[in-house]
This record gives structure tokens, sequence and C-alpha cells, in this order.
């Protein structure tokens, strides 16, 4: 029996049998990993709790034939607790792990980015400290490019030309100069491109500052972005509650 140890995020589960789950983690070193976790609907269950969706957890697994069988389970982050009572902040969790689980399609393929960035979003909306769109969608921009596929804010997504650029197109990459500008694209206001970049690299000062329409625009864009590179929509993106908080008045 060959027994080994991670720490990962329960990124979704599934009924096995009368008793038994299937629990879907994204882990640090052994990136995706599907495993069985025996008896955890029973009442008795020593861990069951410790495996819903957003438990940030460290794992036993043996290796089993077809699926491995977690052993044993330690709570690291109880992420789950604060994040289920508020639906805003559940429904962006659960947009997080759901396009963690499409982007990490290779079991047992290391991942060590998207794990860290996963962490840091739960981290994030279960603090509450920030606004769960704004997590949510510096999560998918970070994520994107994880994947590769970060839409050009600042350059001409076709020949690089530096803007900003008043023209925006999903299929063609992003911004475009108004040479390389494609019919169908869209003209985002510039606070737009601004929020969007500071989501990208972390600038939480300029991206706190911004305006409801802005930050709606933004959510569209990326939304769009994401799931034309996914080619399929994810079923939990419609359901997140956009509500924005309002930007903080000068001088308070």
């Amino acid at each position: 029996m060959s027994l080994y140890r991670d720490t990962g995020i329960v990124l979704r589960v599934h009924k096995l049998g009368e008793a038994d789950r299937i629990i879907t983690l994204l882990t640090r070193r052994h990136g995706k990993v599907r495993a069985v976790a025996k008896g955890v609907r029973r009442t008795s269950s020593r861990f069951g709790a410790r495996l819903e969706p957003f438990g940030h957890v460290d794992v036993q697994f043996y290796t089993g034939r077809t699926l491995d069988v977690i052993t044993q389970v330690e709570t690291v982050d109880a992420f789950a607790l604060p994040l289920v009572g508020d639906y805003q902040r559940y429904t962006a969790a659960s947009a997080i792990t759901e396009t963690a689980d499409r982007l990490s399609a290779e079991e047992g393929e290391p991942a060590l980015r998207l794990y860290l960035l996963v962490t840091g979003a739960l981290r994030a909306l279960a603090d509450g400290q920030r606004d769960a769109s704004l997590v949510l969608d510096a999560f998918l921009l970070r994520a994107m490019a994880f994947a590769g596929w970060a839409p050009a804010i600042t350059e001409c997504a076709r020949c690089g030309l530096p803007g900003p650029h008043n023209a925006f197109s999903v299929q063609a990459g992003g911004s475009m100069c108004g040479t390389c500008r494609v019919p169908g694209s869209v003209h985002p206001a510039p606070e737009v491109l601004v929020l969007l970049e500071a989501l990208l690299h972390g600038d939480w000062d300029v991206a706190e500052a911004s305006l409801a329409g802005p930050r709606r625009d933004a959510s569209g864009l990326v939304a769009a972005h994401l799931q034309w590179h996914l080619e399929r929509q994810l079923r939990s993106l419609p359901l997140v509650e956009r509500r924005a908080r309002e930007a903080p008045v000068a001088g308070k």
C-alpha cells in the first residue's frame, strides 16, 4: 500500500454508493486528485464535515487501483464556515472552485500556482474585507494568465501597439487598436480597462475605488473572455450576485 500526504482545497464532491463520496481536490504538490472518502455520509464519520467544498485540508491518501482512498483528514483553514451563510460570497467561491476544476483537467499534474490562487481567493472571500465580485474577477484574470489566456489590456492583442485602446474583442484576445479592430468589438470606458489592469496585478487601492458601472462592465468582459476559452459556460457564474460595495468617500 502506497501512502502519501498533501494539502488541498476541496473543489467538489459526488455521492458514491450509500455512504461514500468521491472528493475532488486541488492539491499543492499533486495537482488535481480524485479520491474516495469511505463512510463520510454516515453521521458517525470521523471527518465527513471536513471534506466539504471550499475546505482547505491536510489529507493522507493511499493509492488505489482506479481512485485513491482518503484515510486521514485535518482542517488547515475552515473557509466554508463564513462562506455558506453569505450568498454573494458563496456563489463567488463556487465560481472559483468550478474554474479551478476546469483549468486543472489533468489529474496528477502539479499546478502550484493555481492552488495558491485558489487558496488566496477563498481566504479573501472568507475574511470578508474585500468586495466578493472584485475578488472573483481578480482570481479569474489571474487564473486565465496561469492558463495562458490573459486578455490584452494595455496593448493591442494583435499588433502589440501600446494603449490604452478603445476597442475590445473577446474573440481576438482583448484590447485592439484602431487599425486591428475587428467587427463586433465592444468599446469599454477607459475606467473599465484601468480596473481590469488593477485586478490582474493586485492594485487593490485602484480596484476598490472603482464605481459600480465599470465594475459591472469589467465583470462582463472577464466572464465572456473566460468562457470563450473554456468553450463552455460555467454553471456557477450566472448565479453570482454582482452586488458591489460602494467606493469609499474621499476623506473618510
